[in-house]
């Protein structure tokens, strides 16, 4: 959540954090505002804000004019969405921006309005740019007045703050993501590459509690205890490989559409280190994965949202394929329960950002209990999350820039199965034949998938049924009852109805009390061994008026009739069958949201990336 762009340039850096933001757009946010320093004014700082979208903000700068600035993207969290909440926050000739959550913000106001601050906002934000400009007084210089404020903070943070009397940008993380870009006419900071690519793609990644100073002719890196860093040796310098066209529309009419069809590309980009192979080597998951898989007895799964889903998927492949036990836990509640550690449970943290803080915490938390076989499995090389754990699957999902995860999920699921896989093979549960044949399917599942995105007309006609509903109930059965809870994520998030999905066998438990001519039942019906089972859930919904819409395998015997509407899928695909029925329903969701006319990438109230608690 929220964005930072920061930059100090030989010309006119505006247009570049106006891009910048456009670009961070995706993160979600609910303000937006920049601080400029006017060269020819001597060093005056000027800020605009806007609680519209970039756009306004941009509409407001076009005729400004500097060589140093910081831009920022807000995700309201303390205090409401407001032009007086929105950053920079501003003091004495100082600015501010900031992504994350001061924790002891309460106490440092008490202490700086003791001292005759005056606070202007509701924000834990304005505490930074206050308690900077206190210790400014007696520190040498900017830089070491940023270090001395953030030795103070508690909590997860990325700032950028600039001064009117210095030409230069200071920045500084702790918990949340910030890099460095280095370019021919200028340096900058932002929490993304994206918003870096006009200018560069020599990038550095800021470690936990690095200090920069950015100016026109270099920049000055002090690491978490003080010393000097050199960039190129301490802070490697990365090339970012990330293209124009993967934060770009092309010719779709929304991200999330784009990033639905981009699935089997993704897959296959994924899954291109099996190429033609008939055996898994465990060397896929880290160098020292042999020795670590081999003495792991079960799984632990840590994750938020939709990975959170594809982690429940994971759990019956893992149970099925290795024959040990897997635990999946939300990972904002996991670190906040008594549990019993066991050193031999294998961790699994699972995010599409690297970033997302509960996660990163509870993977903190699994070690402190001495259980440090960990693994991460994420969609961001330089992560915090990645740089946390002992081995890695990096997923190849590309950029993903709608709030509603996709072409992430799938990826996650690709990566899975082959973990469930490997961990089978290690505990000799699985045959030499039987790993060519799951082998073989993975190496299909790309075609399998672009199959299913020819059922878009289809489900296109199914989306306008949805228009004026405001409930919908997912169902499924085994592997395909976290696919319901997807679905129904999926609606939530972008159109705004109020879904939830539920164990089909659930049904007379409770949710059928909710079943009406009003209220769709979307089902998951795979020709699988509890199709039987399934067909009698949905019979319980039909004489209770409910209105079916059944996403079946070609073979699935479920006849339709006025109120059970039924699509079929191009081929049942055994245990990988849920990657293909849930961008059935990924498409499903895109429409029936285009229907409503809602913000599909920028759903309200949402960000991407969750780098605060």
């Amino acid at each position: 959540m929220c964005g930072i762009v920061a930059a100090v340039a030989d010309s006119n850096i505006v247009p570049l954090l106006i891009e910048g933001l456009t670009r961070l757009e995706y993160r979600g946010y609910d303000s937006a505002g920049l601080a400029l320093r006017d060269d020819a004014s001597g060093g005056a700082l000027s800020r605009f804000r806007s609680i519209g979208r970039v756009a306004d903000l941009a509409e407001q700068a076009k005729n400004q004019s500097a060589t140093s600035g910081i831009a920022h993207t807000r995700w309201a969290t303390h205090g409401i969405p407001s032009e007086r909440n929105a950053h920079p926050h501003m003091s004495d000739g100082i600015a501010v921006v900031h992504n994350g959550i001061i924790e002891n913000y309460v106490a440092l106001r008490e202490m700086l309005l003791a001292q005759g601050y005056v606070f202007s906002s509701d924000t834990d934000t304005e505490v930074i740019v206050h308690l900077i400009v206190h210790l400014a007084k007696t520190a040498p210089d900017l830089f070491t007045a940023v270090a001395q404020t953030c030795k103070q903070l508690e909590g997860i943070y990325a700032i950028a703050v600039i001064r009117a009397a210095d030409n230069c940008v200071i920045v500084s993380r702790h918990g949340a993501p910030l890099l460095l870009g280095l370019g021919d006419h200028g340096n900058y900071a932002a929490s993304d590459a994206s918003a870096l690519l006009s200018v560069t793609r020599k990038i550095v990644y800021l470690e936990e509690g690095d200090v920069a100073e950015i100016s026109l002719h270099g920049i000055r890196l002090v690491g978490a205890e003080g010393a000097l860093l050199k960039i190129g040796v301490d802070r490697p310098i990365h090339i970012s490989t990330l293209s124009a066209a993967e934060v770009e529309k092309g010719d779709y009419a929304h991200f999330m559409q784009k990033e639905i069809f981009e699935q089997p590309e993704v897959l296959a980009a994924t899954l291109e280190m099996i190429g033609g192979a008939q055996s898994l080597s465990p060397n896929i998951f880290g160098a020292t994965a042999p020795d670590i898989f081999a003495d792991v007895n079960s799984v632990l799964i840590l994750a938020c949202g939709t990975s959170f889903h594809s982690g429940l998927v994971a759990r019956y492949w893992i149970e099925q394929l290795a024959g040990i036990p897997c635990t999946v836990e939300i990972a904002s509640e996991y670190r906040y329960r008594v549990s019993v550690p066991n050193p031999r449970q294998l961790v699994v943290a699972i995010s599409q950002s690297g970033e997302t803080a509960d996660t990163l915490a509870s993977i903190k938390f699994a070690k402190s209990l001495g259980m440090e076989k960990t693994l991460a499995l994420c969609n961001a090389p330089e992560s915090a999350i990645v740089r946390e754990c002992a081995l890695r699957f990096l997923t190849r999902a590309g950029k993903e820039i709608g709030v509603a995860s996709t072409k992430a999920f799938t990826t996650q699921l690709a990566a899975l199965f082959l973990l469930a896989i490997t961990l089978g093979k290690i505990g000799r549960r699985i045959s030499a034949k039987d790993e060519a044949e799951y082998l073989n399917d993975l190496r299909h599942l790309p075609l399998a998938v672009q199959k299913v995105l020819t059922l878009e007309p289809a489900i296109k006609i199914w989306a306008q049924r949805f228009a004026d509903k405001h409930h919908a109930l997912f169902l499924g059965r085994g592997l395909h009852y976290p696919i319901a809870l997807e679905g129904a994520l999926k609606l939530k998030e972008i159109s705004y109805i109020h879904a939830e999905g539920y164990p089909a066998g659930e049904l007379k438990h409770g949710p059928l009390a909710l079943v009406d001519e009003d209220m769709p039942v979307i089902s998951i019906a795979p020709n699988d061994a509890l199709l039987s089972k399934l067909k009698s859930n949905l019979e319980e919904v039909a004489s209770r008026s409910g209105e079916l819409y059944v996403f079946a395998d070609a073979d699935s015997a479920i006849t339709e009739s006025a109120r059970v509407h039924v699509l079929r899928l191009p081929e049942h695909y055994g245990l990988l069958s849920p990657v293909l029925h849930v961008v059935a329903l990924q498409l499903l969701s895109y429409h029936i949201a285009l229907v409503k006319g809602t913000d599909i990438d920028k759903p309200r109230n949402l960000a991407k990336s969750v780098t605060v608690e």
